[in-house]
C-alpha cells in the first residue's frame, strides 16, 4: 500500500470512492481544483489502484495576541472501498493526515464522525473534547 497526497489528476478516483456520478464529475472536478489550497486529499493505493481517500481541510482562525498564525485542520470524507476495509488503510490515511498537520504546524485537528467510526478515530489518536460545541439548524 502507498499513501500519498492526491491532486486534480486523481479526480476520477476520488469521485468514484465518493459515489459521484458521471454527470456530476465535471462539477466535482471543478470543486477539487478550486479548493486545492484548503482541502487536501490523501489517497491509499494498492497495486496502483486508489482504494481509499481522506481529506484534510485546513482553515484559519482569527489571529490572537502573539499568535498571528492560528490554522487548524478538520478530517473530512474518509472512505475506503468495501473490498479493502479492515486492512489498516483508514489508519494509514489518518496517520498521513496527522503527519501533514504536524508539518504544517496546525493547532489541532478535528473530525466530525458518524457513530460507527468513533472508535476508529479514538484508536487513531483522537480524543473526546468537552469544549467542542455544535449548533444545528
Amino acid at each position: 500500500m502507498i499513501v500519498r497526497r492526491a491532486g486534480v489528476d486523481d479526480v476520477a478516483a476520488l469521485a468514484g470512492l465518493r459515489g459521484i456520478t458521471a454527470e456530476e464529475l465535471p462539477a466535482y472536478g471543478d470543486w477539487v481544483a478550486a479548493h486545492q489550497q484548503t482541502h487536501l486529499p490523501f489517497v491509499a493505493e494498492v497495486d496502483g489502484t486508489v482504494v481509499g481517500v481522506a481529506w484534510l481541510h485546513v482553515t484559519e482562525r482569527v489571529p490572537g495576541p502573539g499568535a498571528p498564525d492560528r490554522r487548524f485542520g478538520d478530517v473530512q470524507a474518509v472512505e475506503v472501498h468495501p473490498d479493502h476495509r479492515n486492512r489498516g488503510i483508514g489508519s494509514a490515511l489518518i496517520a498521513a493526515i496527522l503527519a501533514d498537520a504536524d508539518t504544517r504546524g496546525l493547532l489541532h485537528v478535528t473530525v466530525h464522525s458518524g457513530r460507527r467510526a468513533v472508535d476508529f478515530y479514538l484508536r487513531n489518536g483522537f480524543t473526546h473534547h468537552r469544549q467542542l460545541l455544535l449548533w444545528e439548524p
